[in-house]
Order: structure tokens, then sequence, then C-alpha cells
């Protein structure tokens, strides 16, 4: 591989990282947000999920 798809590769990993820590504060900050973040972290999965097998077709 070349070095720039491993820079955004890098990169990804790192945002993604930053972006669950983010969501971790605030849910360990305030709770009463944590049951619609899981709600719609679910739906995101599932959707990706769709999204990946539609593509993958």
């Amino acid at each position: 591989m070349s070095t720039l798809v491993l820079l955004v590769l890098l990169l990804l990993v790192l945002v993604g990282l930053i972006g669950m820590a983010i969501l971790g504060y605030v849910t360990y900050r305030y709770p009463r947000v944590g049951t619609p973040l899981l709600v719609a972290g679910a739906f995101a999965a599932v959707f990706v999920a769709a999204l990946a097998a539609v593509g993958a077709r």
C-alpha cells in the first residue's frame, strides 16, 4: 500500500477513536442522553450494514 493510503487509514482510525471518546464523555456527563445515542448508534450501524450489503451486490 502506498503511504497516502496508510495515512488516510490512520486518520480514519484516529477520528473514530476521538468520536467514540466524545460520545463516551457525553453519555457519562449527561446520562439521559445515553438512551437516544444508543438508539441512534444502533440505527446507524444497521443502516451502514444495509448500504454495504447493497453496495456489495
